[in-house]
């Protein structure tokens, strides 16, 4: 998500004593998320939500699904999604909403980049092969690899309260 993203605090939803959540500590919360939850949109309409491990750099989400997941066949209908990832908590940390488009990537070199990342971030229990514009595991099975493109970040500050929306620099 470069360059920087413009910050708004929004009053409604904030503490009067609150600022901003600065773009950095968002992007570090997504950065080292170990888990995040997905939102995708069925054919019919209705939400799938789903936890899932990902990758982050530079505010930019990456994910995989196996291509028979329903994650999979929602994405080839609709490819808006929300990505969460924060804690389960009220009253501190942060939590940071991704809101935008899933778009596949098949390119050798960012799946290899991207490859690399699963195994710095999690070890070898997400070890992925590059095949031909996707990633396998363990030889058996093929994943799509996407990268969320957004259209808005948001950030739940808990210390004080606050909501901090972040739309892409263009």
């Amino acid at each position: 998500m470069s360059p920087q993203p413009t910050a708004t605090i929004d009053e409604r939803f904030s503490d009067p004593s609150a600022n901003a959540t600065p773009w950095s500590e968002a992007e570090r919360v997504l950065t080292q998320a170990e888990l995040y939850w997905i939102t995708t949109v069925r054919r019919d309409g209705r939400p799938h939500v789903t936890p899932l491990v990902g990758v982050a750099d530079g505010g930019i989400v990456h994910f995989t699904t196996g291509l028979e997941e329903q994650k999979a066949r929602n994405l080839e209908n609709n490819d808006n999604v929300a990505i969460t990832t924060g804690n389960n908590t009220w009253d501190r940390g942060l939590d940071v909403v991704v809101e935008g488009r899933a778009v596949r990537v098949t390119d050798q070199q960012s799946l290899q980049r991207i490859a690399e990342a699963y195994v710095a971030k999690y070890g070898s229990a997400w070890e992925f092969e590059v095949g031909d514009g996707v990633f396998r595991h363990g030889g058996e099975h093929d994943a799509a690899v996407f990268r969320i493109e957004p259209d808005k970040v948001l950030a739940f500050a808990k210390e004080p309260h606050a909501q901090t929306r972040f739309r892409p620099g263009r």
